[in-house]
């Protein structure tokens, strides 16, 4: 018994000691989700650049908040399990505890009836011993045969006396130490029960604490209502993937001051927001990039390169791919023929890259069963294009069939406007550096992409989408100020859901509607919580080195306001008139 409760006590404590480890590395990992959460608070960043980077980060947080609870959750839940294991190995040692007691108990009770016995061996052995005389015993012996068996059977009696003795003295010693052995074994798991009591409790009090924590972090992210996030999500548009087989046109007035496509708004201080790109997602490769590389005497390889960091691969693509709507096609001779992503009218090495751009995208479609869309929201299909592929286009995808880029998704796009996320941060200019001058330096700059440096004030990319009333993008002093005071309001309320565009009934945007402030309304609200603005008479803009606008810092009526890239930008697509809006993370704003 005393070798299997020893047992027993040593491999529940090697458990308690591991899962105390576990529990350990389990909890950090969970702390340093929180960690990494609670740099998105903005209220003690040091500078703009840190404001914008922990502002990056919440919203990334709010993107992964989901997936993050339910792995913390469910990793807690094995945490308790095991320790419901342990409880229950502990209840098991009591039960053996309990065993031993009982068999103590019976013991007490047998020796309780041996202890006459006992006594009464000990006196006899005693007395034998002590009255027990050779002479006397020679004297009364008749015969020499009777003298040896009575002094035999005298040595048989004590000895016989000596084992009782000897017996009854180690079942008294062993029931002495089995009753030690008891009581250290309950002291062992009354400690241990407290331990598994108290980490328990431990444990039941991180994961309240995390559950509150990811709650205030999801309500601080969500504040803005469903109409705001509505209005947000409509302003940044829907991203388009290519420039179309025909190359769209400016958009009347939409240029800054000195372009072509300028349109003068008129006497006075006028400002305007201009996003460099627009309704892209910023990965891979940019067409008009890709473009103007070519004409600089790069090669399809060498673009490649340029944007997913490999140059392709040969492979075998023969066979069909599953097209929504449509059914099987021939991969490599009809279905890539009717791809409607890019001028047949641009260079041959433009129009390569992006042949094994799109096979690359579809590649990984038609290699995992998946059927792929027509659309943008995959990549542009054309049936009569397919039956009628321009000559240029078939010879780019002719002269690289079989060729992918493999171990990265082959995104691409019309127009980043100078920098790429993914795979890595990448200026596409031709130095690969950002900096002041970039966009006079950027690709798609030079390949003359109507989208690298332009004001949105229609409501999609066509010149003629609605416009709201509107004939030039730019903003008055007092309308710029009536951004300003949005902005205030959202640092200090961010659930104000009456900050919405004035014209919002009048149109609008992403179906969204409401009870829009008032300029003058805004501006009280504004002033109640500490700055209200009536003008802004200068503006200067700073730029990250990772491709955003970190600053926007503007000259008032109340003095200098200096804000993050973000905020303005939130600010400003929530509030300004019409379609107006921010399209990239990357902007400016000019004054006229």
């Amino acid at each position: 018994m005393n070798k299997s409760l020893k047992a027993v006590k040593k491999v529940f404590l090697l458990s308690l000691i591991a899962l105390f480890f576990w529990a350990l590395f389990s909890l950090e990992e969970v702390r340093q989700n929180f960690v990494f959460a609670a740099t998105c608070d903005t209220a003690d960043c040091g500078s703009i650049e840190e404001c914008q980077q922990k502002q990056n980060e919440c919203w990334e947080i709010w993107g992964l908040y989901d997936v993050a609870n339910e792995k913390n959750k469910e990793e807690l839940a094995v945490l308790k399990k095991r320790l419901d294991e342990i409880v229950i190995g502990l209840s098991k040692a009591q039960d053996q505890i309990d065993q031993l007691e009982k068999s103590i108990v019976r013991q007490e009770e047998v020796l309780k009836s041996k202890e006459k016995v006992f006594a009464f061996r000990v006196r006899s052995f005693y007395k034998r011993s002590y009255q027990f005389s050779p002479l006397l015993v020679f004297l009364a012996s008749n015969t020499a045969s009777s003298l040896t068996r009575e002094l035999s059977y005298r040595q048989a009696a004590a000895d016989e006396d000596r084992k009782a003795i000897a017996s009854l003295s180690i079942s008294l010693n062993n029931l002495e130490k089995d009753k030690q052995s008891l009581e250290e074994k309950g002291a062992w798991l009354e400690k241990t029960q407290a331990e598994i009591s108290q980490t328990t409790l431990f444990l039941d009090r991180e994961v309240a604490k995390a559950e509150a924590y990811l709650g205030s972090l999801k309500g601080r992210i969500a504040q803005l209502s469903a109409k705001q996030e509505a209005l947000l999500a409509a302003r940044a548009g829907t991203f388009t993937t290519s420039v179309g087989e025909v190359p769209i046109s400016n958009i009347p007035c939409s240029g800054p001051p000195g372009s072509p496509s300028f349109c003068d708004p008129g006497g006075g201080d006028w400002f305007g927001a201009f996003s460099f790109g627009g309704w892209t997602h910023r990965k891979g490769m940019s067409q008009y990039g890709a473009k103007g590389r070519a004409e600089a005497g790069q090669n399809a390889s060498q673009i490649l390169q340029a944007y997913y960091g490999r140059e392709p691969v040969g492979k075998d693509t023969g066979g069909a791919i599953q097209v929504t709507g449509i059914g099987a096609l021939d991969f490599e001779n009809y279905y890539l023929m009717g791809i409607a992503e890019m001028p047949s009218g641009w260079s041959q090495e433009a129009l390569r890259a992006q042949a094994i751009a799109a096979r690359s995208f579809a590649y990984r479609y038609k290699s995992q069963g998946r059927a792929i869309c027509t659309t943008q929201a995959c990549q542009v299909f054309s049936s009569s294009k397919a039956n009628n592929p321009p000559s240029a286009w078939r010879q780019a995808v002719e002269s690289t069939r079989g060729q992918v880029i493999e171990e990265v998704v082959a995104f691409y796009s019309s127009t980043a406007g100078g920098y790429l996320t993914y795979p890595t941060g990448l200026w596409d200019t031709i130095d690969g550096q950002g900096g002041p001058g970039f966009a006079s330096r950027a690709w798609e700059s030079k390949a003359g992409s109507p989208w690298f440096y332009s004001s949105w004030y229609t409501q999609n990319f066509t010149a003629s989408s609605a416009k709201c009333g509107r004939s030039h993008p730019w903003l008055t002093a007092e309308e710029m100020a009536d951004i300003l005071n949005a902005w205030q309001v959202l640092t200090h309320q961010e659930n104000d859901s009456r900050i919405l565009p004035e014209t919002i009934n009048q149109c609008p945007i992403g179906g969204v509607s409401g009870s829009p402030y008032s300029k003058i309304e805004l501006k009280e609200r504004a002033e109640s919580l500490g700055r209200g603005f009536s003008r802004v008479s200068g503006v200067t803009v700073i730029y990250s080195q990772n491709g955003e606008t970190s600053s926007v810092n503007l000259e008032t009526d109340r003095g200098s306001v200096s804000l993050a890239g973000s905020e303005f930008k939130q600010a400003f697509n929530l509030r300004a008139p019409g379609y107006i809006a921010i399209r990239s993370p990357l902007f400016s704003i000019e004054r006229k």
